[in-house]
């Protein structure tokens, strides 16, 4: 433990939820407000014991939508804030994600998903939230969400999410999931002085008279080139004015056309003006493909064992694994998709992920899915059946794994 800090350093045998949770602490994150939702727990008493030793404040909130709420918040008053949740948790925090977007406001959101809908598989895994984590909130936005495969990534992708709201002043979401939340294995831990931290862009004194500060600024060259304006928490002495209304740069409300075209024009241009920087893919073997799986999370991990079977056949796979989903990598599927036979896109939902490669691919190549809506991992042989039939070769009969309809039966 690096004792001045309280921070942990080393190799550690770590349940995934508590790599979250040290990956917030050593991105700086000093508060934490949250409401026990399985396979999440973990998250929020791995915080409630290490918030006090580095200095930070942990809260259990009422419910969900006071957890999203409270940590918009504590980012309003400098401190960067995080909460995590699953399944019916982050359908409450919606609303409260919105408000965060609107009010450009950095914070991290972990969601540990299950199976649903409705209170569905309380402990077992999914991956039903992924259009929800995209289109979850009303209105027009775009949306950051990391998607890690092991208890390592979630400690890494964790710290990038701060990273990321910080630089673009927006929620990030993590989108893992029950099995690497609960899956426990080595996770390394650097020193503080050898990662990067990102903070916020602040004020700087002098700068501007206090009275005139815009805390939500455009460049000079207006919308369109990704420009973040500079925040200033609470209590700093520059006037601040937030609402989620259609606002200007002062941040007070306009209720006309132009202003709305202005404000949600930065919502989106500041994310979209930077895809190339957010978006984040793992790529194997796709220089010959014929077949590219397509995958992310949990599902990504276990499609690694059938990719290999796969080319043990003589089938050219590739795997493109989305390490960030949103924003999705609409170019780099669309220039694949003029060279491959077939994407296979292994999920635990019905069909999900799917439906943004079937469009990138826009009719060039088939588009296959591999599905189970939560419950268990998918089966291997499940998986290489898809991949034998994007391939046009013989397909074995299977059992389990498929998303073909079975009846109930009592155990």
């Amino acid at each position: 433990m690096n004792e001045q800090r309280g921070l942990l350093t080393g190799e550690h045998f770590m349940l995934g939820d508590h790599a979250a949770a040290e990956g917030a602490l050593l991105a700086g994150c000093r508060f934490f407000a949250g409401y026990p939702i399985p396979p999440a727990t973990e998250i929020a008493e791995r915080m409630s014991v290490r918030m006090p030793q580095v200095g930070g404040v942990y809260i259990q909130m009422e419910d969900e939508l006071a957890s999203m709420n409270a940590i918009l918040g504590g980012s309003w008053a400098g401190i960067k804030s995080m909460t995590a949740t699953s399944g019916p948790g982050f359908s409450l925090m919606m609303e409260n994600l919105g408000l965060g977007i609107m009010l450009e406001t950095p914070c991290v959101l972990v969601n540990v998903q299950r199976g649903g809908p409705s209170t569905g598989l309380p402990t077992l895994v999914g991956q039903q939230d992924m259009m929800q984590a995209r289109w979850g909130s009303h209105g027009d936005y775009e949306i950051i969400a990391l998607a890690p495969t092991s208890p390592q990534e979630l400690f890494d992708l964790t710290m990038r999410a701060f990273n990321l709201a910080e630089r673009y002043r927006t929620p990030v979401l993590v989108m893992t999931d029950a099995e690497v939340g609960h899956m426990t294995e080595k996770v390394v831990i650097p020193a503080p002085e050898e990662v990067e931290i990102i903070n916020r862009p602040e004020v700087r004194k002098g700068d501007v008279e206090p009275d005139l500060f815009r805390i939500f600024r455009s460049s000079a060259g207006g919308n369109g080139d990704g420009y973040v304006s500079p925040m200033a928490a609470a209590g700093q002495g520059y006037r601040i004015h937030v609402t989620g209304l259609t606002h200007d740069e002062r941040g007070y409300p306009g209720m006309n056309a132009r202003t709305q075209d202005w404000n949600i024009g930065r919502l989106i241009d500041k994310i979209r003006a930077h895809r190339d920087e957010i978006i984040q893919v793992e790529e194997r073997d796709l220089e010959d493909a014929e077949v590219v799986v397509v995958s992310y999370g949990i599902s990504a991990r276990t499609s690694l064992w059938p990719i290999e079977l796969a080319r043990r056949e003589g089938i050219r796979v590739g795997y493109l694994r989305l390490i960030s989903v949103w924003p999705f990598p609409d170019e780099r599927i669309r220039e694949l998709a003029k060279g491959v036979r077939a994407f296979v896109v292994p999920e635990l939902n019905m069909g999900q992920i799917i439906r943004e490669v079937e469009r990138c691919a826009g009719g060039q190549a088939l588009v296959l899915g591999a599905n189970r809506p939560g419950g268990d991992i998918l089966e291997p042989e499940h998986v290489l059946n898809v991949i034998r039939q994007a391939a046009g070769r013989p397909v074995e009969a299977t059992e389990t794994g498929t998303h073909t309809p079975v009846q109930a039966t009592e155990e």
